[in-house]
């Protein structure tokens, strides 16, 4: 039994080091920006879909176990002509039975610009019923955003009840690693 966990303790601080020296080599460098999800709910190019529910959903006030999937797109201005950055991709479920509110996970997806080929990981609590300054945190990334941390607030920018069009912008605060040579 000892030798075990004599094993263990040496695996476990050679680990520690291990991290310890991969991450010597980074500095944190900070990023604020502002991006324009544009989120399409009916029509041909809808850009949201439900993929399941439960028994309650449809009796829910607050569409209570709704589970839609999500891709769509991140523009550099609310003008749906301007500049494409990327996609917004993730999952939204509706979770909460006491007021409208969503848990998300979406990934942003970075697809031209200073940002291409990287991604920003946005997982956490997002209460519809506040149409502004809504935080959700930034829990990680890929690319320029490796070991993201922060926050974003979102906005609804616009909305026309009739098409069923929304943009949101999205000022996104992170502090991330950046490599060094």
């Amino acid at each position: 039994m000892e030798k075990v966990q004599i094993i263990f303790i040496l695996i476990s601080s050679s680990m520690l080091i291990s991290n310890s020296q991969s991450t010597s080599h980074t500095s944190e460098k900070t990023a604020k920006f502002r991006v324009y999800i544009h989120q399409t709910l009916t029509g041909p190019n809808k850009t949201v879909y439900e993929v399941a529910r439960s028994n309650i959903t449809l009796t829910s006030p607050t569409s209570f176990g709704q589970v839609l999937v999500l891709d769509q797109l991140i523009l550099a201005t609310p003008d749906p002509s301007s500049e494409m950055l990327g996609r917004a991709q993730g999952v939204a479920i509706y979770s909460s039975l006491q007021e409208l509110a969503i848990t998300v996970n979406i990934n942003l997806v970075f697809t031209t610009g200073e940002y291409n080929g990287s991604t920003i990981c946005i997982v956490g609590r997002n209460p519809l019923s506040k149409s502004n300054n809504r935080e959700t945190p930034i829990v990680g990334g890929s690319g320029v955003f490796r070991w993201a941390r922060g926050y974003v607030i979102s906005n609804v920018y616009s909305f026309d009840p009739e098409s069923k069009y929304t943009v949101l912008e999205y000022n996104i605060y992170v502090v991330y690693s950046e490599q060094q040579s």
